[in-house]
Formats: C-alpha cells, structure tokens, sequence
C-alpha cells in the first residue's frame, strides 16, 4: 500500500463532533497517519488531549503558526503533507493561506471562508503551489448521492426541470429565545461565523448538493430569511428560490428552528423521464420515480449501482452505513488525488465548491436584504 499520507489537524479537540468524524474518517482505509496539530487555543486543553487520544506531544504545537515554521523544519518525508482544518469559520482563511503559502495540501471545513473575496484569494494561491485543497461538503460522500449524480449523468432522468431540497435542524431552537445563549453562541456571532448561520452552516450543504447530484450550477438567487428576533444579526431559517444553468427552476428550504428536527436533509431531484428523492436520515435508500411505473428502491452495496457509489461502498447489501463512511469516503478521494492517482471528480468537493458556496452565501444575504430580489451567481 506504500507509506501513510502523514495528516495534522487543527482544532476537533474535547468533545467536539467534527473532530472525531475527521479522525475515525482519515483512518478508515488506512490511507493516513495523525501525526500532530494544534486541537485547542489553551495550552493544557490542547496537550491533554492529544495525550487521551495516544498522540505523541512532540508535534503538538501552541497555534498553527508554529505548526508551520516548525513542521517546514522537517525532511520532507517527515513533515506534515495535509493538514485538515476543523476551526470556527472565521479562521479558516487565515490557516488555509499559510498553509498553502508553505505547501501544505488541506482539508477544509466548510463554509471555505467567511466572505467570497478571501475564498477567491485562496484559489489564487492553490493555483499557483499546485496543492489538493477538498471541502468537506460531508453527504456528497454518501454511495446512493453518489448514485444521484451517476443517474443524472447517464441521462436516466432526462433533462433536468425541477430541484427541491431541504435541510431542517432544531438545534438553534432552544438557544435563540435566551437573550444569553445568543450571545454567547459563535455561529450567531458576526466576527466568528462570517454574514450567515443558517445559510452559511447548513443551507450551502443543500446549494453544494444540487451542483453535485445534477451537474448543473445555480445562476440566480431569490431569498426570504427569517432572523426572529431584532437583535440577532444572523439568519436562522430561510428560504432561497433558485434558477439552474439549464433553466430549471427549484428551492432550497433551510431552518435551524425547525422544533424537534435532527438532521432532516431531503435531495429531491426531477427530471424529463424520471425522479430521485433521497433522505440524508436513511441514506440506504435512493428512491426513483417513473411515470407509470412502480417507485424502484436503489440501496447501496450491489451490482447495479456505479462504480463511483461502489467504491463508496465498505459492506455488503442490507448492512447500514453512515455519515463516519460518508466522510471517510471524501478522505480517500483526497488521499489518491494526493498521491497523483486516479480518481473521479465526484470523490470529494474542491476548492472551487468552496468558492461557491461562499458566493451563495453572500448573494443569499444580500437578496433578503434588497427586498427579496434576484441575485446572480457569478
């Protein structure tokens, strides 16, 4: 198999759930080996944990600056080649532009940035060093979302007419009524989370999902976005009317006070010939609609799904898999892309699904702002 992929990571420590998502994901095919990062600003929080997970404390560092100079010390076939970024959004731009300044292939949480502008630098530079840079746009790495895309690729659905998804969330909902815990929450604060909460946490994942699945890329914006209370700056629900580039038309509803929801995302997808509707909650079943025809159930793990979903595959028909899977696949497509071996486009989000989504974000904002207008998608 030859050597690991050497990975560093900055933040995920404590109980955080991105992080151990990201660390049981990169060791899932044994393509890399955690070899140091910074997991906390507090310097005893950070050594501690990286001692209760059994990482040696040699490379762990005080911050991320230091992690660079003293990693760039190292022979090359000893220093850190990734490093998976997992910090609150606002810096992730910072990291991200070091990090490519010294060489160093990443793996980015999203939102990319928190504005447009800086997601843009950042693809100035990658061009430039020639680094892998992935996102983690995490259900893209579902085998039946991988299905999606293949089904729309090989025409069985026809041509493209309507997009609708969903992606519901309760979690803001005891938070937002207490003038405290809204003060005291990153993603409803400015200058850590960048101009959105929902749109920017979840509603990009539901942007990020129709260009994957359909090929398509959204051109035009229209959004209605709920804040509840004067004093919250940040959106927490919303809903963004869209036109696709092949004139199909669609929706995106996202909410974070959708009372009671856990992780509700529904892809559904309308074509000429056929529909696909998917749940992020049973994601082992890909349901396809044919005019007079009976509703056929796709499931992950047999013969007749594509080499991309297979590949996403790691147990037989009728055993579950998951989110952990899902991430995990996105780690090995990096991996080979990494290792300058091939690899197909739908393996793992880019920087320029990144960039993207940031523009979403921003022309969502500003289209609620301006009165529910149309914006455009550059």
């Amino acid at each position: 198999m030859g050597a690991k992929i050497k990975l560093g990571i900055l933040g995920g420590g404590g109980d955080s759930l991105i992080g151990v998502l990201h660390r049981v994901a990169s060791n899932m095919f044994d393509q890399y080996e955690i070899v140091g990062g910074v997991f906390n600003p507090v310097w005893e929080k950070n050594i501690g944990f990286a001692e209760q997970i059994g990482l040696p404390v040699s490379r762990i560092y005080k911050d991320f600056e230091t992690l660079i100079s003293e990693e760039v010390k190292l022979p090359e076939n000893e220093r850190m080649q990734v490093v998976s970024i997992l910090t609150p959004n606002f810096l992730h731009f910072p990291m991200a532009k070091k990090l490519l300044e010294n060489g160093f292939h990443i793996i980015c949480e999203k939102p990319l940035t928190t504005s447009y502008e800086e997601a843009l630098i950042l693809k100035e530079i990658q061009e430039l060093t020639k680094t892998v840079f992935a996102v983690t746009y995490t259900y893209t790495g579902y085998p039946m979302v991988r299905q999606m895309r293949k089904l729309v690729e090989s025409d069985a659905l026809g041509k493209i007419q309507k997009v609708d998804v969903q992606y519901y969330q309760g979690w803001i909902n005891s938070i937002i009524h207490d003038p405290e815990k809204r003060a005291s929450t990153w993603r409803l604060q400015p200058d850590k989370s960048g101009i959105s909460c929902c749109i920017g946490d979840i509603g990009t994942h539901a942007f990020g999902m129709i260009e994957f699945v359909t090929g398509l890329q959204v051109s035009k914006v229209l959004s209605d976005l709920n804040y509840l209370y004067a004093d919250n700056v940040m959106d927490i629900d919303g809903t963004v009317l869209i036109h696709c580039s092949n004139g199909a038309k669609g929706v995106i509803r996202a909410s974070q006070i959708a009372t009671g929801e856990e992780n509700s995302i529904i892809v559904k997808i309308y074509g000429e010939k056929a529909g696909l509707k998917w749940e992020q909650e049973n994601p082992n079943y890909l349901y396809m609609m044919e005019e007079g025809q009976a509703i056929k159930v796709l499931k992950p793990g047999n013969g007749y799904n594509s080499e991309l979903s297979l590949d996403g595959t790691k147990l037989p028909p009728g055993h579950p898999e998951g989110i952990f899977d899902a991430m995990g696949n996105i780690y090995k497509g990096v991996a080979r892309a990494i290792k300058g071996e091939p690899y197909d486009s739908g393996e793992f989000p880019t920087i320029m699904d990144g960039i993207r989504g940031m523009n979403f974000i921003e022309q969502t904002i500003a289209s609620n702002a301006d009165g529910n207008v149309w914006k455009s998608i550059d």
